[in-house]
């Protein structure tokens, strides 16, 4: 596979949001998407620089939290709901078909408000836990995410409360 350009990457961010009792959110894509129609992932998507270049920089020119605020914006477009308690899980570099080299950032997060109102790209949601995540035709390792997201959650169960 040859990368167009070694520096450049899409770069990702994609949402295990937590429930106040537990259960995280997958989605279901819709079967108009070019990739993985029809298959259950996460909430998220990419981080253009519209997402910090019209806020104001630091004195030295940089801007800071920049995946947070994509991740909330994301969060907000596809489902409508406010999240909080963004914390880094994993993260994951593929090269696309076309060429160009992407780096997914896997965070863990925390539902605080909204009714679910999916985008168009979307046309199903659901709240499950880890057993029930099993029984969806989710993207490859999806799974596995959810996995460790858990096992964090088991670890500190007050973390996404």
């Amino acid at each position: 596979m040859e990368v167009k350009d070694k520096k450049l990457h899409y770069i990702a961010i994609t949402g295990k949001i937590f429930r106040h009792d537990g259960r995280v959110l997958i989605v279901k894509r819709s079967p108009n998407e070019k990739n993985y129609p029809n298959r259950w992932i996460l909430p998220g998507g990419k981080l253009t620089a519209d997402d910090y270049i019209n806020l104001k920089p630091n004195s030295d020119g940089l801007w800071y939290n920049v995946i947070e605020k994509a991740l909330r914006r994301e969060i907000k477009e596809e489902t409508n709901i406010d999240i909080d308690n963004i914390e880094y899980l994993i993260d994951m570099a593929f090269i696309r078909s076309d060429g160009i080299p992407t780096l997914i950032i896997a965070c863990t997060c925390r539902l605080i408000s909204g009714e679910i109102r999916l985008c168009r790209e979307l046309i199903d949601y659901v709240w499950v836990n880890l057993e029930e995540a099993k029984d969806f035709d989710l993207i490859e390792g999806v799974y596995e995410e959810l996995e460790l997201a858990f096992s964090r959650l088991k670890h500190d169960p007050d973390k996404n409360r």
